[in-house]
């Protein structure tokens, strides 16, 4: 990464069968034989996680508002189950990677919270939270007892003791900021020596060791062809190996939304075998917009879409091509992490306001088509749809949503303030054993 405080985020285009590729000079072939240019990398990302159905007041209705159920795989009682009139496209779109993001660290002012309709209990949240630094919203959602993973770039030994000792079973992911790859020139043995003598420095420390549970390494790479993915996974490979030998875990891939096309995976396979072998993790990010549900298998199906173990799509809910098509049948279904979620308008070729970027400008879109006349509500309701299917899905660990401490810049994906409190809600009613 260039940036010194934040990761890079590396967002999908999608393109129909139907639509003109011509149209878009930014288009990146799938195929490996044609060989893509890696985009030049900017670093970071940002993402209130509004939930609670729609409020009780203030929502610009008298109606009460169905709320999301939590205890089975469809809005069984509170939200009801509309039939998706769509499915997925069985050829893959061309997805492009997006510039990523470079930010500073600024607070948001605190929103007055409405009352709003409270979740009701469920089982255990798979949510997450993506956080840039310390900020105390974080320990508030940690002592609910249902955040499932914390990512964070944040390495200070105390910051990290504090979510431990708040929530003892929530797995804390760290990164190091380094230049990104370049996999065209890149001798992956040596890089992955370089790249584990620069983490030890910090993932080596006794103390750090009691508290993170898995450590990325370069985020959001993108091989522009088949070698280089086979020398991408030969780096991730022997990094695996090289930090398993002093007892530290790896989470591998760390792709961008929409990444890699799907014939690459293949070539990636020597890194799955690694973590496997050496009780590694897989990590993905997952973004779409206008809403969480673009390009799913439920795109199209109104505010409340349910969700199925059948469902998938081609930026959300992709992981689930990765596994039944390819890790699955190869017994490499190892443990997955979202290392980011949520909305983010930087997917292109979307319907939408086109200038809208975080969750925060799609509000008025989402009141417009019926998601929802309260944006934070409307994107929590979003966010309770996709840990549902993370809940059906064991090998899952968790999603982390972009972002806790948004940085200057980024502040519309920001979702402190009234989405922690919403968000706050739901998670003390998902709490994990």
């Amino acid at each position: 990464m260039q940036d010194n405080l934040r990761p890079e985020k590396v967002l999908a285009e999608e393109s129909l069968p139907a639509r003109s590729d011509g149209a878009n000079s930014g288009k990146v072939e799938t195929n490996e034989s044609q060989t893509r240019r890696s985009w030049s990398r900017r670093r970071f990302l940002g993402s209130v996680v509004a939930g609670a159905g729609l409020l009780a007041t203030g929502c610009g209705t008298d109606d009460p508002t169905p709320t999301p159920a939590s205890t089975d795989v469809s809005y069984s009682q509170h939200l009801p189950l509309v039939r998706s009139q769509s499915t997925l496209a069985t050829a893959e779109p061309t997805l492009t990677p997006t510039p990523p993001k470079i930010v500073e660290a600024t607070p948001v002012p605190p929103t007055a919270t409405p009352v709003a309709t409270p979740f009701p209990p469920g089982p255990p949240s798979k949510l997450g939270l993506f956080v840039s630094r310390n900020d105390p919203q974080l320990f508030e959602l940690l002592a609910t007892g249902g955040v499932a993973v914390v990512k964070t770039l944040e390495l200070d030994v105390n910051f990290a003791r504090q979510i431990k000792e708040t929530s003892p079973r929530t797995k804390l992911i760290g990164r190091i900021n380094l230049p990104q790859l370049h996999l065209e020139s890149m001798d992956p043995a040596g890089e992955a020596r370089d790249f584990v003598n620069a983490l030890l420095i910090y993932a080596d420390d006794g103390r750090r060791r009691e508290t993170y549970d898995g450590w990325e390494a370069y985020n959001e790479p993108v091989p522009g062809n088949g070698d280089e993915m086979a020398k991408l996974a030969d780096f991730e490979a022997e990094r695996v190996r090289l930090l398993a030998e002093r007892g530290i875990r790896s989470v591998i891939g760390n792709f961008g939304t929409g990444q890699p096309p799907l014939e690459m995976w293949e070539r990636f396979l020597p890194a799955l075998h690694a973590a496997k072998q050496y009780d590694g993790w897989l990590g993905l990010h997952e973004y779409s917009a206008p809403t969480i549900y673009h390009l799913s298998t439920r795109d199209g199906a109104g505010r409340y879409p349910g969700i199925t173990p059948g469902d998938t799509g081609w930026l959300t809910l992709r992981y689930r091509q990765v596994y039944n098509q390819i890790l699955r049948p190869a017994g490499l279904d190892i443990p997955l992490v979202m290392t980011e979620i949520g909305v983010d308008g930087l997917v292109a070729e979307r319907p939408g306001p086109p200038d809208a970027r975080g969750w925060i400008d799609f509000q008025q879109y989402w009141a417009e088509n019926g998601y929802g006349l309260w944006g934070p509500g409307a994107y929590v309701e979003q966010l309770v749809w996709y840990d549902q299917a993370m809940q059906q899905d064991a090998y899952v660990i968790g999603g982390t949503i972009y972002a806790l401490a948004a940085g200057q810049g980024w502040q519309s994906y920001e979702i402190g303030g009234v989405v922690t409190q919403v968000l706050k809600q739901y998670l003390s009613v998902h709490a994990g054993a």
